[in-house]
C-alpha cells in the first residue's frame, strides 16, 4: 500500500472522527436545552424524552473511543494529528458527562411534576442561559480551532459559579420554612448544581481545544496563577 493511500485513509478516518464528535455535541446541546425546557414548562413528556435520548449520546462516546483507538493503532499519528485524536476522545467524554447532567435535570423535573406542591422555577433560567453560552463557545472553539476562545471560557464560568452560589444560597435559606415544598427546593438545588457542572465540563472542552491548537496543557493554570 502506497504512503499516499495510507495518508488518504488516515485523513478520511480523522474527518469521520471529528464528524462524530460534532454530531455528539449537537445531540448533547439538544438534550440540555430540552432538559431545562422540560423544567420551565413542567413538561413530563419532554423530560422523559431527554432520558431516552441520552442513550444515543452514550453510544456515540463508545463509537468515538473505538474510532480513536483504531486510528492510533493503524496509523500511529504524531504531533497535531495525535493531539486531534486525543482531544476528540476527551471531548466525547466531557459531552457524555454533560448529557448525564441533562438527564439529572430531567429526572428532577419528573419528580417536581409529580409533586402536589407547585413551585416557581423561572429563576433557574438565567443560570442555564449562561451555561449554554459557555457550552456553545466551547464547541465553537473545538470546531474552529479557536484557542483564544477556549482559553477564555474560565472567565464566563466564574460568572456562572457566582450566580450558582447565589441561587443555591437563596434556595438553602428557604428550606427551613418550606414545609411541603422542601423536597422540591432540594430538587432545584440539585438542578442548579447540574447546570453549574455543565459549565465546568464545557470549560474542559475549551481547555482541550487550546491543547489541540497550541500543544500546551492549560488545565489548572488559572488556579495556580491566582494562588
Amino acid at each position: 500500500m502506497s504512503n499516499q493511500h495510507i495518508f488518504q485513509e488516515m485523513d478520511h478516518a480523522m474527518g469521520t472522527l471529528k464528524e462524530k464528535v460534532q454530531l455528539m455535541a449537537t445531540l448533547t446541546c439538544q438534550n440540555i436545552r430540552h432538559a431545562i425546557q422540560s423544567l420551565l414548562a413542567q413538561d413530563l413528556d419532554l423530560a422523559r424524552m431527554v432520558i431516552g435520548d441520552d442513550t444515543e449520546v452514550d453510544e456515540l462516546e463508545v463509537k468515538i473511543d473505538q474510532m480513536g483507538l483504531d486510528i492510533l493503532i493503524r496509523f500511529h499519528p504524531v504531533a497535531t494529528d495525535l493531539r486531534a485524536v486525543i482531544t476528540a476522545m476527551k471531548t466525547a467524554h466531557n459531552l457524555e458527562r454533560i448529557s448525564d447532567h441533562a438527564v439529572n435535570i430531567a429526572k428532577r423535573t419528573k419528580k417536581i411534576c409529580k409533586s402536589q406542591s407547585p413551585i416557581e422555577v423561572k429563576f433557574i433560567e438565567p443560570l442555564f442561559i449562561m451555561a449554554e453560552k459557555i457550552f456553545n463557545d466551547a464547541i465553537f472553539a473545538y470546531n474552529q480551532g479557536n484557542s483564544e476562545l477556549g482559553q477564555d471560557l474560565h472567565l464566563s464560568d466564574k460568572e456562572l459559579d457566582a450566580a450558582y452560589k447565589e441561587v443555591s444560597s437563596s434556595l438553602s435559606g428557604q428550606l427551613e420554612n418550606a414545609g411541603s415544598n422542601a423536597e422540591n427546593i432540594l430538587h432545584l438545588i440539585l438542578v442548579a448544581r447540574s447546570i453549574e457542572r455543565i459549565g465546568d465540563l464545557a470549560v474542559n472542552i475549551g481547555e482541550d481545544s487550546f491543547f489541540l491548537s497550541k500543544a500546551r496543557d492549560i488545565r489548572h493554570e488559572q488556579r495556580r496563577n491566582q494562588g
